[in-house]
């Protein structure tokens, strides 16, 4: 049994097909399949049946898959343990963030990271909340900087200790000097007047896919503001729907930190909402419970929290 192996049966179980498998992997499907005969030959039992829907685990490959996942893992953490002994001189982290999230922390993080331990490979799995959730629960990853719902309660049974870095409020974007602006109240030294979320109860909505976590929270406000919008247009992209606003097409929500990540050419008016509605994320770096954290991995996370004003993390 060899780590190559091992990998093969894992890339199969997960693309449920050998020629996927194959591809992924980069091998010629009959060297993967003859690989597989192989190990079952050795082992004396099926690990896949063939179905209509694909590959199908025997018990047996059940079993293999397992271990394979708990030896890669155990292989991971020994490789974390040799770059702790060699001082930092050579190893890697992987660390998951979110693509919109990367675009707006890596800048600031990385380089600074980079110059201090110029010899530690950075491997970063860009992916939507959904999936690096997964992928920690899996043990993919040890942790990811991401975003987390207001008082992380829907989070609270997840095998992940959250470590939070600020909050990050949602605000109302409307098209410049929209109707209802003379309602907004400025406050002395704030960065955008507050306005009343139900004046634009018969306003048309422009709201994110339900799968998003902007679209998450935006639901969450709208819950806590106790009406149902008319939505009329659903996006996957915050900025598409930040400049359809800006056109007057309808209102939609942005979280404050990402109104600077691309160029405005679509000027539009930004309002903050009142607490009560919960309107705002929690930029977060989570960890999988119980795993271990190279020197490098938590050198990473210091940095973070001291860019993003939670110093202190993993001290």
């Amino acid at each position: 049994m060899t780590e190559r192996e091992l990998l093969y049966v894992k890339t199969i179980v997960e693309e449920h097909s050998i020629s996927k498998a194959a591809q992924k992997l980069y091998v010629s499907q009959p060297s993967l399949s003859t690989c597989i005969q192989k190990i079952e030959k050795h082992l004396g039992t099926k690990l896949f049946n063939r179905t209509n829907n694909g590959l199908v685990q025997t018990f047996a490959g059940e079993r293999y898959y397992q271990l394979a996942l708990d030896v890669m893992k155990i292989y991971r953490n020994f490789e974390i343990e040799m770059s702790d002994i060699n001082n930092l001189k050579k190893g890697r982290i992987v660390f998951g963030i979110t693509v919109y999230l990367a675009t707006h922390v890596l800048p600031i993080i990385l380089p600074a990271f980079k110059k201090q331990c110029p010899n530690i490979e950075v491997q970063i799995i860009e992916q939507n909340s959904t999936n690096l959730d997964k992928a920690l629960l899996a043990g993919d990853i040890n942790f990811a900087v991401m975003h987390a719902f207001p008082n992380h309660e829907p989070e609270q049974n997840m095998l992940v200790d959250i470590y939070p870095l600020f909050k990050d409020p949602f605000l109302l974007v409307t098209q410049k000097d929209h109707f209802f602006k003379k309602y907004a109240q400025q406050d002395s030294g704030s960065e955008y007047p507050k306005i009343d979320l139900a004046l634009f109860k018969k306003e048309p909505f422009i709201l994110l896919n339900e799968g998003q976590k902007i679209r998450q929270i935006s639901d969450l406000i709208l819950q806590q503001a106790a009406f149902e919008p008319d939505v009329i247009l659903i996006t996957k992209s915050f900025e598409t729907a930040r400049r359809l606003s800006s056109e007057g097409m309808g209102v939609t929500f942005i979280p404050r930190q990402y109104i600077g990540i691309f160029p405005n050419a679509y000027e539009a008016d930004y309002y903050y909402l009142d607490q009560k509605y919960m309107p705002y994320w929690t930029l977060c770096v989570k960890v999988q419970q119980h795993a271990y954290m190279s020197k490098a991995e938590r050198l990473f996370i210091r940095m973070l929290g001291s860019q993003f004003g939670a110093k202190g993390l993993m001290d």
